[in-house]
């Protein structure tokens, strides 16, 4: 039997069913907010109206006072986007080898069985934290003690640091300083190649490899750790779900990409409408923002029946967690591998799920609010036997 559901309160739910859109400001700006599945997708797929060559607007909020350079290939149109894709693919496609998968179920395995022993621990900054940072290096082809640096930061790395004079300048010095050793001794990792790699007949630009660096940093951190914790929550307050998941491990790829569904970490990602557009009657105007709204589009009850609640068999499930058309994620290949490792070895090693305290990660916004992962979500392993 498909074990007990858990509301997941939709904060997009009355608008999007109502008018499809929401108006929202955002440090001033009026965002325009798609939040229908169809039209999320269909905006994703539009470049030319809906345009991503857009320096530090594509995240919402906007990012000027977090970092000093275009992130790529995620703000560039067609036809750069795939060009300047096509120069680090290799790195987020060795989520797809033997050798990967096998390090990162290892990996998982070591992490889980070390806090088997029933003691308290927190999900974030215990587990869930070093379970993407260690499992970063393997896909950026680094040293995995490269690992403790990037654990040192803690949670929120583009949010200011003692000592910092903006957000996020602890990461750029990470960053340049990384290059230059690059540079001075190449490898075969991420920052190595970057420095050696041509992009239409030149070397790439040392903005042009921090751009890359800086969207690695950025898009797999917070979201690789919101979807572990989201999950572990999850699992602790439905039992009944690991022993499905047991039951037919081939669930588990089902149920992956329904907790991706669910627990969507990213609220929305901005577009420019260089021409202005007109949405369901709400016209942006030229230079305007709109935000494409994933979490609201994977909630729509117009395309997921029980849209509310987890199904872990649900099938299909078009959802957009990782983005639709041209900008497509990346690292969603590494994303879908961590989470199907852990769901693996806690289902290997019949690991139960308490929970003892948490405190959720909550996004305010003016006309909503929206929980995201957590700040600390402190539980307990029980192996059972």
């Amino acid at each position: 039997m498909q074990p007990p559901k858990t509301p997941n309160e939709d904060p997009f739910r009355e608008a999007r069913e109502e008018k499809g859109v929401m108006k929202c400001p955002f440090e001033g700006e009026m965002i325009t907010m798609l939040l229908r599945h169809d039209d999320v997708r269909k905006a994703a797929a539009d470049w030319q109206q809906f345009s991503s060559d857009a320096p530090f607007r594509v995240p919402i909020p906007s990012e000027e006072e977090m970092r000093s350079v275009r992130q790529l290939p995620i703000e560039v149109d067609p036809p750069d986007h795939k060009e300047y894709r096509n120069l680090t693919e290799p790195f987020f496609l060795r989520a797809k080898k033997p050798e990967v998968i096998a390090a990162i179920k290892k990996l998982m395995g070591s992490i889980v069985d070390s806090f088997s022993n029933g003691e308290t621990f927190d999900a974030v900054t215990d587990f869930a934290l070093p379970i993407q940072s260690r499992a970063f290096t393997y896909l950026l082809n680094m040293p995995e003690t490269e690992a403790a640096i990037w654990i040192q930061w803690g949670i929120h790395v583009f949010q200011p640091q003692e000592g910092e004079t903006k957000r996020g300048s602890k990461l750029e010095t990470y960053l340049e300083e990384t290059f230059d050793a690059a540079e001075a001794n190449p490898g075969d990792d991420f920052f190595s190649v970057l420095t050696q790699v041509e992009f239409r007949g030149r070397k790439l630009t040392r903005d042009e490899c921090m751009g890359f660096a800086n969207l690695a940093f950025a898009g797999g951190r917070d979201t690789i750790i919101h979807s572990i914790t989201s999950i572990i929550a999850w699992l602790a307050t439905n039992p009944e779900a690991l022993e499905f998941l047991r039951e037919e491990k081939k669930r588990i790829v089902l149920a992956s990409e329904e907790f991706f569904r669910v627990f969507m970490p990213l609220t929305q990602i901005g577009r420019v409408c260089p021409a202005g557009a007109e949405v369901h009657g709400v016209k942006v105007s030229p230079g305007e923002r709109i935000g494409l709204c994933w979490a609201s589009a994977n909630h729509d009850e117009s395309v997921f029946k029980d849209a509310q609640n987890v199904v872990l068999d649900r099938r299909p499930n078009p959802h957009v967690s990782f983005g639709f058309r041209d900008h497509l994620c990346q690292g969603a290949a590494h994303a879908r591998l961590v989470i199907r490792s852990m769901l693996e070895v806690l289902c290997d090693r019949n690991i139960a799920i308490e929970m003892v305290e948490a405190v959720p990660h909550v996004e305010h916004a003016e006309k909503f609010t929206r929980a995201v992962g957590y700040e600390s979500l402190n539980v307990r392993f029980n192996k059972q036997t």
